[in-house]
């Protein structure tokens, strides 16, 4: 029988989220669609978005067998790489080919506490 430390593994996803996903994901958002200052940023933006779709690639990866991250149940994992993944196309990621991560959304989405994030 295989003993998995839950707890520390939600706490290496959310380690991942502050680190590898972030820094990369949200950037691009706030740069390109909250500023909207995309040419004063593009050598970073170009430096950055590999990394972001690298994070993606996990993600999608992960999913693939999977309903959420952590012990196929909702998380708190789950909840924080949602908030700036759902919206990862406000900094130019193309999600299309994402198939699990978008069938994630609908998991997250579908949850009875979810509130979306409503723009000001």
């Amino acid at each position: 029988m295989q003993i998995i430390n839950w707890a520390g593994f939600v706490e290496r996803l959310l380690f991942f989220e502050q680190y590898s996903h972030e820094p990369y994901i949200a950037t691009l958002r706030f740069w390109i669609s909250i500023l909207k200052d995309k040419q004063a940023n593009l050598s970073q933006i170009e430096q950055r978005m590999p990394l972001g779709y690298a994070a993606l690639n996990v993600m999608e990866s992960h999913l693939k067998d999977r309903d959420f991250f952590a012990g196929n149940a909702y998380s708190v994992a789950d909840i924080a790489l949602y908030a700036y993944t759902h919206v990862a196309e406000e900094g130019e990621y193309d999600l299309s080919t994402y198939k699990h991560i978008k069938r994630w959304f609908s998991r997250i989405e579908s949850q009875a506490a979810y509130m979306p994030i409503v723009k000001i």
